[in-house]
């Protein structure tokens, strides 16, 4: 990657990060203002009440914070300044006879400490520092949330032929780097095979991100996607990294790539092209090293011809295209997935695994599985919580049993909908009425959840 770009990148960051200067002398505001203002958005304030009022209006990244201040002891507004805003990064600033209070301050939570006078480059380093570790933070931050996340099915699962087929395509394709298109219907296991990709790839000790392009709504996903600066738009009080620059050396994953709109793409296509991309509200440009991973269950090339998706972008994510066929198609894998996904319930709830009767099984078996793996998935947690006894029998089995005539008197999309119906009820009656965690269990969107509720006359 160009040097001067980097370079380049670098400074723009940290320009765009905001000081505040906690000091009582003027001389030494005045003199860190100067040192810092070309870089940086500098704040500055003459007490710890000061500070606290600038806290509580705006978000810092860094606070120059003296030790002796006329209003408060400088230890102890750590703890204030850390309440208003936990991520900001604290640099005590102390005499030389007073180290070991800044050493102690280290402990309450400062990031580091500048002994006066002043060196000039051990302050520029000092908040380049701190800016720096502010972002590791965040990513860290973000990365702990999506692992908190992820469902428990972090395994692939099945010895089906058209399987084994996929997971030797993903073998191969992990080791390039070029863009991956997954597609398949709802509830396949799309996230699955990104993340399988991720792990086998040689940035697997790099970030994988992913963007639910369905869940974000249309006036956020370009702050979201791309970033913003401050006062970028309304509310913008602070520059935002977005997250394709967490996904940097990493993988980023497009989940439903076919809700973005036509402008969205046409942006997301100059970032897969050019490698760099712009932060809302800035024309700098910003050098980004990532892997696309796209998913949908719409047929892309159909939507290129009702003009909803961008044929140049299609074939910029499909440079290696991976087909996941629906659990109908393989139903050879329905008693492993039975017994998988019975222990890792066992396991979540510290209770023996659910056995499930051959009768139970076959039964199983016959379905179809409009909601594919999720809906057997979600089926097993809900059988394991329901049902006491140790083996699941057919009985168990209500939502399955009618016969075939009765299914073709009613039709598939009536006896679809009597299941969802049925079943969406009992989760709600299981959850006490929590939609929020009614969804979580369900595997969908809460706003997808109230649609199917209204829908169906739940």
């Amino acid at each position: 990657m160009n040097k001067n770009l980097l370079t380049a990148s670098k400074c723009y960051n940290e320009k765009k990060a905001s000081i505040l200067i906690v000091d009582d002398e003027r001389g030494v505001r005045r003199s860190l203002e100067m040192l810092l203002e070309d870089f940086y958005h500098v704040h500055a304030a003459r007490t710890g009440t000061e500070a606290v009022e600038i806290l509580s209006k705006k978000s810092m990244d860094v606070i120059l914070l003296d030790i002796r201040l006329p209003d408060k002891d400088g230890v102890e507004l750590i703890k204030d300044l850390k309440d208003l805003d936990p991520d900001s990064e604290i640099i005590m600033v102390t005499a030389i006879k007073e180290v070991q209070i800044a050493v102690q301050a280290i402990k309450s939570g400062a990031f580091d400490y500048l002994v006066k006078p002043f060196v000039v480059e051990d302050i520029r380093i000092a908040v380049s520092r701190a800016i720096e570790n502010r972002g590791l933070k965040r990513q860290a931050g973000y990365l702990k949330s999506e692992l908190q996340r992820i469902q428990p099915f972090e395994k692939m699962v099945g010895s089906d032929k058209k399987m084994l087929q996929v997971y030797e395509l993903v073998s191969k394709v992990a080791a390039s780097a070029g863009a991956v298109l997954i597609q398949g219907e709802s509830g396949t296991g799309k996230e699955l095979i990104a993340r399988a990709i991720h792990n086998l790839s040689p940035r697997k000790a790099y970030p994988f991100v992913v963007i639910n392009c369905a869940a974000i709504p249309s006036t956020l996903m370009e702050s979201e996607v791309f970033g913003h600066t401050r006062g970028a738009f309304t509310g913008a009080t602070s520059s935002t990294i977005g997250k394709i620059e967490l996904g940097n050396k990493g993988t980023v994953f497009l989940d439903d790539v076919d809700t973005l709109d036509l402008a969205m793409q046409a942006k997301m296509l100059r970032v897969l092209q050019e490698k760099e991309l712009e932060r809302l509200g800035s024309t700098k440009l910003i050098p980004v090293d990532v892997r696309f991973v796209a998913a949908s269950n719409k047929p892309l090339k159909q939507l290129i011809d009702e003009n909803k998706f961008r044929e140049d972008f299609f074939y910029r994510l499909n440079v290696f295209p991976v087909h996941l066929p629906p659990l109908r198609e393989r139903k050879g894998d329905i008693p492993i997935l039975l017994d998988y996904f019975s222990k890792i319930q066992a396991r979540t709830t510290g209770s023996s695994p659910k056995a499930f009767s051959s009768e139970s099984i076959a039964t199983l078996t016959q379905y179809d599985w409009p909601g594919n793996v999720r809906e057997l998935q979600n089926l097993v947690e809900r059988l394991s919580v329901i049902i006491k006894e140790p083996v699941i029998e057919n009985h168990h089995l209500s939502g399955f049993q009618s016969s075939g005539k009765d299914r073709a008197a009613t039709g598939l999309k009536e006896a679809v909908n009597s299941f969802e119906r049925r079943y969406i009820r009992d989760i709600l009656d299981q959850t006490g009425g929590n939609r929020k965690a009614a969804s979580k269990i369900l595997g969908v969107h809460r706003n997808t959840l109230l649609a199917k509720i209204q829908q169906l006359g739940v």
